[in-house]
């Protein structure tokens, strides 16, 4: 963004700021639900940052301002913000809230919108500010919306069933278990904010945001397993109001605080995730002496455990998605040592492949597409500015996936079209070794997913390597690519890993200016019964993606046999898999990838 569009912009944000006699105001990347992804309306921190990351906040005062990211957006927020107008602060070297406490004096007021943040987060802040003297207030009407002349409006998409065929379990029972939960925990309603957890409990889907099928909505379920449930009403067709009941009571949006108000004043035991629900919620029901019970969102678990349907439709969808991959992979090692093609190229390439697949929607995420030192940004986003040839000297990250009907997919290979460096080829085959020892694990039952992440960083410590990412997120079932509660991950995760749950495996390394290297495929959680000495039960993972990985990058002397045996057989599994899907040409490639390597 250009530095006069955003001087512009934080100039206006200051004088509302003033207006309303605040000193400071965080802007975080959020809407009322708390997603990954947000609609276009909510791009509040990218409309006045010119940052389009995934995750990140800005607190800005009278006279500074700063922006917050992890790791994986440093090197893209200064490609993308104007450090000379905004600071850029990496959250592993300070946290926002600290940032803010060195900031503020006695007296100072700082403003926030209560629908954009959850209660653990304002616990935070409003800790901050009472250790220095200073004032936590909430801004009813958005200074960002204030200033905002051409904000796009709320997106409506149309309600769409979510078939018992890929879903694996009615609405009726879902709700049941649900209700079961409540009344032994003695609540009366539970607030669903988590726009992933509505779709999945009444089995329907949209397209209100970008990859990911859900609409934006509200719902209040009830002990009675009756549910009030908040959404525009230009998207409800007569075949999903059927398919929803005489149970669900269909509002519009507008009404959803005027509703959670009236269950507020019955003096209910009404039910928030402080994790994820925006804390207006907890603000409203305690303005009419309701209630409020702190818990985990009771749909997160059964939802990320996924039954045999949606396991088996999961497998599905990655053998077609691994199909659509490899012709594309196949046109791409064709074209670029001998044409130009470039990174927005790719995109539109592998988009088309996909979309020939049976079942396929859309993306589960923005293609990475990355050649070069733009593979060391990573969550690299291509646009026109960014965009290069794919330069067939250098390394190729290709991080992408799909949204079929039947499953969510999301897949990285790393491709050296040529002859690779011995520094790539060591690093790319310590991030192969700790993907391979993720993929082989075996853990007892009630193994966190922290637990094993050292695994998969193993042999790059060994050389004082690292990378600054999970190893491991959740994946939905035509749902949100990154869900929780599971992951792998080195911050610290308590949830113990269930059949069922389906992560990613995905080892980095990234050196900047230069090159990005990942490995990434999707695996489920098993159960372990074929190991004759165990005294307790065991759980290993199965993986889901089908696709080779880049051989040509293979220090082959720096796999044990184990490892080597392990890569033979899912190579040999591919081969088996896809060549029958694909044309002649995208078959004889694939078994040129996976081509056996013999223990040296």
């Amino acid at each position: 963004m250009p530095p006069s569009i955003s001087f512009e912009r934080l100039k206006n944000l200051r004088t509302e700021m003033q207006q309303s006699h605040v000193n400071g105001f965080i802007i975080p990347h959020s809407d009322e639900h708390q997603g990954e992804y947000i609609p276009a309306y909510a791009e509040r921190l990218k409309w006045l940052t010119g940052f389009n990351g995934s995750a990140g906040l800005a607190i800005v005062t009278t006279n500074k301002a700063a922006l917050f990211v992890d790791g994986r957006y440093t090197l893209q927020a200064q490609n993308q913000v104007d450090a000379t107008l905004i600071d850029i602060q990496p959250l592993a070297e300070i946290l926002p809230s600290s940032w803010l406490r060195e900031e503020l004096k006695k007296g100072d007021r700082v403003a926030y919108d209560p629908w954009l943040h959850t209660e653990n987060e304002i616990e935070q802040y409003q800790s901050v500010c009472v250790s220095v003297g200073a004032q936590l207030v909430a801004c009813e009407d958005n200074f960002i919306n204030k200033i905002w002349k051409d904000q796009p409006e709320y997106p409506k998409t149309l309600l769409s069933i979510h078939e018992f065929k890929y879903a694996g379990k009615i609405t009726a029972d879902k709700i049941m278990g649900l209700v079961h939960q409540l009344n032994q925990e003695r609540i009366d309603v539970v607030v669903l904010t988590m726009l992933d957890s509505i779709a999945w409990l009444l089995n329907i889907r949209a397209n209100d945001l970008p990859c990911t099928p859900v609409a934006i909505s509200f719902a209040l379920v009830h002990k009675d397993a009756t549910i009030d449930f908040f959404i525009n009403s230009d998207e409800i067709t007569p075949t999903s109001r059927s398919h929803l009941g005489n149970k669900v009571r269909i509002h519009p949006l507008k009404e959803f605080e005027s509703v959670l108000r009236q269950n507020a004043r019955q003096n209910y035991r009404i039910l928030i995730d402080p994790k994820t629900a925006p804390y207006k919620i907890s603000q409203i029901i305690t303005a009419e002496r309701g209630q409020v019970v702190l818990g985990n969102d009771p749909c997160i678990l059964p939802k990320a455990c996924k039954n045999a349907i949606e396991i088996a439709g999961m497998k599905a969808a990655h053998i077609r998605d691994g199909a659509a991959l490899c012709n594309f992979l196949s046109w791409l090692y064709s074209m670029v040592p001998r044409q130009t093609v470039t990174e927005i190229d790719a995109v539109k390439m592998l988009y088309q492949m996909r979309s020939q697949q049976s079942l396929f929607k859309d993306v589960s995420f923005e293609t990475i597409s990355a050649s070069g030192s733009n593979g060391a940004v990573v969550h690299y986003r291509v646009c026109p500015e960014s965009n290069r040839i794919i330069d067939p000297s250098s390394l190729y990250l290709l991080d992408s996936g799909g949204q079929y009907l039947d499953g969510t997919t999301d897949v990285t290979r790393t491709i050296a079209f040529q002859t690779p460096n011995p520094e790539q080829k060591d690093r790319f085959t310590r991030v192969l070794k700790g993907h391979i020892a993720i993929a082989q694990v075996c853990f007892p039952k009630g193994t966190s997913g922290s637990q094993i992440d050292i695994l998969a960083r193993h042999s790059l410590w060994q050389i004082g390597v690292d990378y600054e990412h999970g190893t491991g997120h959740g994946v939905g079932s035509y749902l949100n690519v990154h869900e929780g509660p599971q992951s792998i991950n080195k911050r610290g995760n308590s949830v113990g890993l269930q059949p069922g749950m389906i992560l990613s495996n995905e080892p980095g390394y990234y050196k900047p200016g230069a090159y990005g290297i990942r490995i990434e495929n999707l695996v489920v959680v098993i159960e372990k019964n074929d190991i004759p000495t165990a005294e307790h039960p065991m759980l290993g993972f199965d993986t889901l993606t089908v696709v080779p990985i880049c051989l040509n990058l293979v220090d082959i002397t720096l796999l044990d046999s184990t490892e080597i045996k392990w890569l033979n057989q899912y190579h040999s599994y591919v081969r088996k898999v896809l060549t029958p899907l694909v044309c002649q040409e995208t078959a004889a490639w694939i078994i040129e990838q996976t081509q056996e390597i013999q223990v040296i």
